[in-house]
C-alpha cells in the first residue's frame, strides 16, 4: 500500500476511535446527571415518609380519631417506602410502580387531611399546623425534583437518540430511560361541591 493511504486510513481511524470515546464520556456523564436526578427525587420522596409518622403521631393524640384512617397511612407508607428503582433501570414500567405506590401515599395523607376538618382543636395545635405546612413544602419539593428529573431524562434520550451518537449509543449500551408521568386520573378535572 502506499503510504498515502496508510496516512489516510490511520487519520480516519483516529477520528473515529476519538468520535466514539468523545460520544461514551458525553453518555456516562448524562447518565451520571440522570442518577443524581433520581437521587433528589427519592430523596423529596424520603422527606415526605419521613414527615408522616410526626404527623401520625400528633394525629393519634386526638381522642376518637379514626384508627382506619391511621392503619391505611400507615399501610400506604410502607407500601411507597418498599418500592425502589434502580437508576441505571429507570424504564417507564419501573417508573409507573413507584409512581403508583408514591400516590397511594399521597391519597392517604389527603384522607388523613380530610379527616382532621372535623376535629378542630387538632387543626388548631401548632404541631399540627407546622407538620401540615412541612408536607406542603415537601409536595412541593418532590414536584420541583420531578420536574428537574424529567428535564434531565429528556437531555439524556436526546442525547442517545441524534445521529451519529445514536450510533455509539446503540455499541455501548445506552438506551433511553423513562419519565415521570401524569396519573390518569390527573386528566379529569376535580369536582368540587359546596
Amino acid at each position: 500500500m502506499r503510504p498515502v493511504v496508510i496516512l489516510v486510513l490511520a487519520i480516519f481511524g483516529l477520528i473515529v476511535a476519538f468520535s466514539g470515546c468523545n460520544s461514551y464520556n458525553r453518555f456516562v456523564t448524562k447518565d451520571t446527571e440522570v442518577e443524581k436526578s433520581w437521587g433528589n427525587v427519592q430523596s423529596a420522596y424520603q422527606r415526605r415518609a419521613d414527615l408522616v409518622p410526626n404527623l401520625v403521631e400528633t394525629v393519634k393524640g386526638a381522642a376518637n380519631f379514626e384508627q382506619s384512617t391511621l392503619a391505611g397511612i400507615a399501610e400506604a407508607r410502607a407500601k411507597a417506602t418498599s418500592i425502589q428503582v434502580d437508576p441505571a433501570n429507570l424504564t417507564p414500567e419501573k417508573l409507573a410502580e413507584f409512581q403508583n405506590a408514591q400516590s397511594g401515599l399521597s391519597q392517604a395523607i389527603g384522607r388523613l387531611l380530610m379527616v382532621t376538618e372535623n376535629y378542630p382543636d387538632l387543626k388548631a395545635t401548632a404541631a399540627f399546623q407546622e407538620l401540615q405546612s412541612q408536607l406542603e413544602g415537601t409536595e412541593n419539593r418532590i414536584k420541583v425534583e420531578r420536574d428537574k428529573f424529567n428535564e434531565t431524562v429528556a437531555d439524556y434520550n436526546t442525547a442517545v437518540r441524534k445521529f451519529p451518537a445514536n450510533f455509539w449509543s446503540g455499541i455501548f449500551g445506552f438506551e433511553r430511560k423513562g419519565q415521570f408521568e401524569a396519573d390518569q386520573a390527573a386528566q379529569n378535572a376535580p369536582k368540587v361541591q359546596f
